[in-house]
């Protein structure tokens, strides 16, 4: 209909030159009061006072026309570029004009916000977002985003819980996808993709209605429940405790002199809102937005987000972890311990040169697991019929992107690697380190109150303490322990910092709380440790992101990129690391397609650093061990002058010499 109309007005022959736009003289055209005074011969009086309406209504036309186009400052602007395109004569007169118009376009805005189920890397649900945003007066679609779940993967989960966890996955994003239909969309339209903050603002008020909306409906519940529920009956007091059980061996009147500390039972599951996804997805895929609308790779916007968009000189390629084998509660073997080998690359090489190293090493692993012996005969039975004699060295992939081996005991995997590494030249401790991840909650037999660390070898805390330093004592190339305990062990936490924080880097992941948590209380040291996992998932936010890390980096700690365990073929968590100036990537192995995705994006951004001549050298890997004084001097923001560095290297040296 405007069109039509806009089309009807040209024929009237409202046309404005550009000489009366810019003078603001008269319209062209044939003065109107002298032919409203005329009387037309053929059409009378009435048909003359037809013709004066119409003239003045042209006229009307025509001056608001030259208003709206002077407010916009349209006479001036046009008379420049056609200036400017004289002079510069280009051969694509109009190519060129279209080129100047769309810079004196209005700024992008958001139109709408669309969310969609879609399938991650192992087939399972998942949120995808996608952003349309106003340009030059049409709707575009710019980009999308897919967001991984903070499910993990449990291989051998029994089949009711992996259907419970299968429905509420599947609730979670099917309501995250809800909200950023409804109400998400609604909310952001009209904002600017490259006001970042206020977007995160928007979606975090948004996120808090929905807190405290799941808050007063529990309350009812509870209410209701409560009203309803029978009175109870008085209670009967509890018997006493069954005397303790005689210890095999133990004679009779002789006292246990060990006694055990009862373990502290597990914290409650900090509560994840359903649909809180979809948070942390829209912000994505709106810092990605503004990237692709400025021409700019993601990973530099969010540089600018962190340095307060002051571009920095130099932006350096966190340093590898990349998964080797995997020997953790899932494996078919005895051992438990290894949920993750990790190989981590020297700083001096590039991703790329890593990277090739790792595969070398990762080809050898296969052929040695394909060449293993046959198992041992039969040698004894176990009194309980159980395993019996060696297993066959068996791997198959996981979905960590690593081969899961059937190992009995902690030393084999490591002494694998190192007699790999021995036969390709690469030196342990200089051109590779390691990196164990623990998933020491995964581990814990409540039952028995201990670590399972092999199949029937159980281990309490403290034993657990003194493991971990035999194992780095023994393999000194191990320079990182991730979540070597849960999280309620603190005095282990302390125990293990103490031991070998001057060693090896001691990283919660799983153990940590979740970063809004963390945000809130405003502490990265609530376990005493060298540094945190940081994984994007649920409500985080960029702007959430950017003052963890900066946390982080004011606490003295290292920061670990991490992906999830079902992880999509969306790269944009790779450009955040790098954005982020984290120390270490965390991606998995180098299999699956949705892992090695992100390794490509990996090499793309270091070859752009290259070519830009902006990309930073990492250091070599220094331990600062903080005593407790040092420590909460950090955690107040006045810790002095810092410690004496303490190289990996020089740790291996030294472990070699003793």
């Amino acid at each position: 209909r405007e069109e039509r109309e806009a089309g009807n007005i040209a024929r009237s022959g409202v046309g404005i030159s550009l000489r009366c736009l810019a003078t603001g003289r008269t319209l062209a055209g044939p003065p109107a009061n002298p032919r409203c005074r005329l009387k037309s011969p053929t059409m009378g009086e009435e048909g003359g006072g037809r013709s004066c309406g119409t003239t003045r209504e042209l006229q009307k036309l025509k001056q608001q026309a030259m208003e709206y186009y002077r407010e916009n400052d349209v006479p001036r602007r046009l008379e420049e570029l056609l200036n400017s395109t004289f002079y510069l004569q280009p051969a694509d007169v109009y190519g060129h004009l279209a080129n100047c118009f769309s810079k004196l376009a209005k700024p992008p805005t958001i139109c709408k916000v669309v969310g969609k189920n879609v399938l991650d890397g192992l087939g399972l649900p998942t949120l995808q977002v996608e952003i349309f945003c106003t340009i030059q007066n049409f709707p575009k679609n710019i980009c999308s985003v897919v967001i991984s779940t903070h499910f993990d993967v449990h291989e051998n989960a029994l089949p009711e819980l992996a259907e419970a966890e299968e429905l509420e996955r599947s609730d979670a994003v099917s309501t995250a996808v809800r909200w950023v239909n409804e109400t998400i969309t609604e909310e952001l339209q009209g904002l600017a993709p490259s006001n970042q903050a206020e977007v995160d603002q928007v979606l975090r008020t948004f996120f808090e209605s929905k807190v405290q909306e799941d808050k007063e409906r529990k309350e009812l519940e509870k209410s209701l429940e409560d009203s309803t529920a029978p009175t109870p009956s008085p209670l009967t007091p509890p018997l006493p405790p069954p005397p303790p059980a005689k210890k095999k061996g133990q004679k009779q009147g002789r006292k246990d002199t060990l006694t055990e500390k009862p373990i502290i039972p597990p914290e409650p599951v900090e509560p994840i809102l359903c649909g809180s996804m979809a948070i942390g997805a829209v912000s994505l895929a709106v810092a990605k937005t503004s990237a692709v609308l400025g021409s700019n790779p993601l990973y530099l916007n969010i540089a600018l987000l962190k340095h307060h968009q002051e571009q920095p000189a130099k932006l350096t390629i966190p340093l590898l972890m990349v998964s080797l084998v995997s020997c953790g509660k899932s494996s078919p073997g005895k051992l438990n311990l290894m949920k993750e080998v990790i190989g981590i690359p020297h700083p001096g090489l590039t991703a790329k040169q890593g990277v090739d190293m790792l595969l070398e090493i990762q080809k050898h692993i296969n052929q040695a697991i394909e060449m293993s012996p046959p198992p041992k005969p039969e040698t004894r039975k176990s009194q309980n019929g159980g395993k019996r004699g060696q297993q066959q060295i068996t791997g198959k992939m996981s979905h960590l992107g690593c081969l899961t081996i059937n190992y009995d005991t902690i030393e084999q995997p490591l002494l694998l690697i190192q007699g790999i590494c021995a036969n390709l030249g690469i030196e342990m401790g200089t051109n590779l380190h390691l990196a164990i991840n623990c998933a020491a909650h995964e581990l814990m037999d409540y039952s028995k109150g201990k670590y399972e660390v092999m199949m029937g070898t159980y281990k309490n805390a403290a034993e657990m303490v003194d493991l971990y330093v035999e194992l780095i004592n023994k393999f000194p190339s191990i320079i990182a322990l991730i979540d070597p305990f849960r999280k309620e062990d603190s005095e282990q936490w302390d125990s293990t910092y103490n031991a070998l924080g001057s060693k090896c880097y001691i990283i919660a992941g799983t153990a940590s709380k979740s970063i809004s948590k963390l945000l809130e209380d405003g502490n990265v040291g609530i376990l005493r440790c060298s540094g945190l996992i940081v994984k994007h998932t649920n409500q985080t936010t960029m702007s959430d992101l950017v003052e963890m890390t900066n946390l982080i980096d004011s606490k003295k700690h290292i920061a670990v990129f991490g992906s999830a365990e079902g992880e999509s073929s969306d790269d944009s968590l790779v450009d955040l690391a790098v954005g982020l100036g984290v120390r270490f990537i965390k991606l998995g192995g180098l299999s699956r397609g949705e892992r090695v995705t992100k390794y490509n994006r990996l090499f793309t951004i270091e070859e752009e650093l290259v070519q830009n001549g902006t990309l930073g050298f990492n250091e070599e890997h220094t331990f600062f061990y903080l005593n407790e004084e040092a420590e909460k001097a950090a955690m107040a923001g006045e810790l002095p002058e810092p410690p004496e560095p303490i190289f990996a290297t020089e740790v291996v040296e030294e472990s070699a010499k003793t």
